[in-house]
């Protein structure tokens, strides 16, 4: 005797035979000890979820005055001019009506196969049977039709001012990505075939993966999004040869060995942002900036800063300009006997360098010959995507967590940087772990991803509301140390690498603050690809290319129609021509701990790792 079940494809012929013996009260075996250990599971997470940490309500949304904005152009667009709020609904209901009663003709014909669908290309409904299953195929469209007639209600609205409607649109944006059907199991075809080819099994597995992340991250959900256990910073991850040759509370300063007999005498120090950790410049041989960097001749310095606890409260902008900044640059001076360096800033450790450059000036200092900024504004006039966070609302949230914690816990910033691509870093990946019950891919950039820091609270506070809310170094002027600093003090030679896709720091902004900077001597590249792809192009790949113009005269969109576009092509080798030239003449390659400072340990230090 056998027993048959149909598909969830629906095809008449297609059934699965199943011996009964292998049924238990009408399930079979392995479903029921699937089944079974739901129970345990269920009570797990309960467990786990009574430990989530109380958010202030501030953090998880706009303030209530954007949707009474919003909600009052609606409402005053409705009494002015019904007719067109009408001509909307009318447009929508026809379609959807008109959707339905094409589903039904199929269906009434006896065929069981969707009908003409002509929505655009999405990733997320990669199956086919969201093409050729009615059921799956109505349920795509409908989302797809109610998606559009939300974004063209937004758009519609008059009498919001360009932030608002921007931040309207963000969240209804939002709204319309958690709602897609791909987000739960009863309209997610992957998921529910493969819980039928694993008699249940995935969704116990996927089951077991939320329970663990939630136990994970004290009752917070943060999906994980790579192995954990594929990794260890120090032995697959930041393995670059180089020593640790100064430490104090702010940073550990790394000196890489050198590859080469000769170096150019001018060395080079980088600081990376403090909002992650620095190996993502050096996550493996093959993709390593550090490395190529090493490898063209330059003696490297890398400053890899605390990941501060609450002890660190009171620290501000002035520490890491004074005992960060300035300290690091002194000792690779002292290192390597020498009355410059060039300096490297990464996104906000950029922004930071531009205000160490902008004080230094006033200081009549010149222990910086070049800089170069890696994705940083300087000019937050226009804040880009990021932007919709930055408004009191959010921010007034923010302060009031860092009096409280003393700093911003990094599950904050992973959240909100999450959520500016929530599609490729929340809801594909609860997907693949918690319907498909998939492992987390053994992925080293996602590792770094989830690899986060804190931030000081008041660091976090005068970065926030000084820099991105009041853009006063752009404009009126940063106090900091004594010195109102200005964008246009900047005045050493510049280069600047932007991404074309960033979504933190928009590259038209980047070169809008480029532009505003004292300097004589600029050169601006734009970087295929995003934040970090963009950055860790390496030469071997061949993956993304890039702009170069050396007339910033004109906006940022002359700039790019009249730049030369080398396609894929890395901008490392541009960008290290142009440091060799800003280097000096090359001497005799420097060894780690054969100056005054002693190695203290093997690179890359104690600070980066986990605590």
């Amino acid at each position: 005797m056998t027993t048959k079940e149909t598909s969830i494809s629906g095809g008449p012929s297609e059934t699965i035979d199943r011996p009964n013996d292998l049924l238990v009260g009408g399930h079979s075996t392995k479903l029921a000890q699937n089944l079974s250990k739901v129970e345990e599971l269920s009570k797990r997470l309960t467990a786990a979820v009574q430990h989530k940490r109380q958010v202030n309500p501030s953090l998880e949304g706009p303030g209530q005055d954007l949707m009474l904005k919003a909600a009052a152009s609606f409402w005053s667009e409705a009494v002015r001019d019904p007719s067109k709020l009408f001509e909307q609904q009318v447009a929508f209901w026809g379609k959807s009506m008109a959707h339905f009663v094409e589903a039904q003709s199929a269906l009434a014909a006896g065929k069981l196969e969707a009908p003409a669908d002509e929505t655009p290309s999405d990733g997320r409904f990669s199956n086919p049977l969201w093409q050729s299953h009615p059921y799956f195929n109505f349920i795509k469209q409908q989302y797809m039709m109610n998606a559009q007639a939300m974004s063209d209600a937004v758009d519609a609205l008059d009498g919001l001012a360009p932030e608002d409607r921007k931040r309207v649109s963000y969240f209804t944006q939002q709204i319309v990505d958690m709602m897609a059907p791909t987000n739960f199991l009863q309209t997610n075809p992957d998921a529910l075939e493969r819980a039928v080819e694993t008699d249940g099994a995935s969704l116990v597995q996927g089951l077991e993966n939320l329970v663990r992340d939630i136990e994970a991250n004290d009752g917070d959900l943060l999906v994980t999004l790579a192995d954990k256990n594929a990794f260890t910073v120090g032995e697959n991850l930041g393995t670059s040869q180089g020593k640790v040759v100064f430490r104090n509370r702010m940073f550990e300063l790394i000196q890489y060995t050198p590859t080469t007999d000769e170096v150019h005498e001018t060395p080079l120090i980088i600081f990376p942002p403090w909002i992650n950790k620095f190996y993502i410049l050096d996550l493996k041989e093959q993709n390593s900036l550090i490395k190529w960097i090493v490898d063209q001749g330059f003696t490297l310095f890398v400053v890899s800063w605390v990941n501060p606890d609450d002890s660190y409260a009171d620290v501000g902008m002035e520490e890491y300009v004074e005992s960060g900044y300035l300290t690091a640059i002194e000792q690779v001076k002292q290192i390597c006997d020498v009355k410059s360096v060039n300096a490297v800033g990464y996104c906000i450790a950029g922004t930071t360098l531009s205000l160490t450059l902008s004080l230094l000036k006033k200081r009549g200092d010149t222990s910086v010959n070049a800089a170069s900024f890696f994705t940083t504004l300087t000019d937050f006039s226009d804040r880009g995507e990021v932007g919709v966070f930055l408004n009191d609302d959010f921010v007034d949230g923010i302060e009031y967590q860092c009096s409280k914690d003393g700093i911003l816990d990094s599950y904050y910033m992973s959240r909100t940087f999450s959520y500016l691509r929530s599609n490729d870093l929340i809801y594909r990946p609860a997907i693949r772990s918690y319907m498909l019950g998939e492992a987390p891919p053994a992925f080293d950039l996602l590792y770094w991803n989830g690899d986060s820091t804190n931030l000081p609270g008041k660091m976090a506070i005068q970065y926030l509301r000084g820099l991105c809310q009041r853009d006063e170094f752009a404009s009126t002027g940063f106090e900091l140390l004594g010195e109102t600093l200005h964008i246009s003090d900047v005045t050493v030679p510049v280069c600047a690498i932007a991404c074309e896709t960033d979504h933190i720091a928009a590259w038209k902004s980047s070169y809008a603050g480029i532009q505003k900077m004292g300097s004589t001597d600029k050169t601006f590249i734009l970087s295929q690809s995003g934040h970090i792809a963009g950055i860790i192009n390496p030469v071997s790949r061949n993956k993304y290319g890039h702009y170069l113009n050396p007339d910033m005269s004109g906006t940022a969109e002359a700039w790019q129609e009249a730049a030369e576009f080398t396609p894929k092509s890395s901008w490392w080798p541009t960008w290290g021509d142009w440091l060799a030239t800003r280097s000096g003449k090359m001497c005799k390659a420097r060894m780690p701990g054969e100056a005054t400072h002693k190695v203290i340990c093997d690179a890359p230090g104690t600070y980066v790792l986990p605590k």
